[in-house]
């Protein structure tokens, strides 16, 4: 029995969270992401916070389960940002004549203007808990687009990205090997990469708002469990 957990809330499950979040207050990064915040992104003390998770679990009830994040949030102009990104499968209690099979992974875009002080976090974790043969896999990728000026994504690269979503959500369901979901994950990660230093490329740059900020990057952290 394949088992898919609904989407919840009314902007944050959306096919892209697009949050233009922007701050004049004048405080440092004395915080990062609260324990047990919500998927999405918002601004708290002229920091900029975002926040985005897949889990998935399998039992003998629900053998195979499946979970897919994939977000973007634009920041805009803030004095520091505190992003987390977090993939969580799990599988419990199968047998090897009937093994559970748990998929979770999570696509985090986020994009920030002369921001210097940056604290981001990107985590996975497979669990098999008493579990024999079950096949468990998360992972996290994390996409951290950082401009010395003001940038957006424009709507012909936000309509790529949602098409990628697609394409994420379709591996997540999928019942290929977990190796081969891996290699898959990997390729759509680079084609996230290439696309947003396209978008870098192609952007008019307008005055430097943090000198401190040298040049555009479009980094990637990856971890898968």
């Amino acid at each position: 029995m394949s088992h898919r957990k609904p989407r919840t809330g009314t902007v944050g499950r959306t096919a892209m969270r697009l949050g233009m979040l922007t701050t004049v207050c004048l405080t440092g990064l004395a915080t990062v992401t609260p324990a047990g915040a919500t998927t999405g992104s918002r601004t708290t003390g002229g920091v900029g916070i975002a926040v985005d998770e897949a889990r998935s679990l399998a039992n003998p009830r629900h053998r195979v389960d499946h979970d897919e994040e994939f977000s973007v949030h634009q920041l805009g102009t803030v004095l520091g940002a505190g992003v987390r990104n977090r993939a969580i499968a799990r599988s419990v209690g199968c047998s090897i004549d009937a093994p559970c099979r748990s998929i979770a992974l999570s696509f985090q875009v986020v994009t920030t203007n002369g921001v210097a002080g940056l604290n981001a976090s990107n985590t996975s974790k497979a669990i098999n808990d008493h579990c024999a043969g079950c096949e468990t896999f998360a992972g996290a990728y994390q996409f951290i687009v950082s401009t010395p000026y003001r940038f957006t994504l424009s709507s012909s690269t936000r309509n790529r990205l949602a098409a990628y979503e697609g394409r994420l959500a379709a591996l997540e369901r999928s019942r290929e090997p977990i190796d081969v979901v891996k290699s898959r994950s990997d390729a759509l990660a680079a084609e996230v990469v290439s696309l947003l230093q396209q978008a870098v490329a192609a952007a008019p740059r307008g005055e430097t708002v943090n000198p401190l900020v040298a040049r555009p990057t479009v980094s990637l952290r990856r971890h898968i469990d």
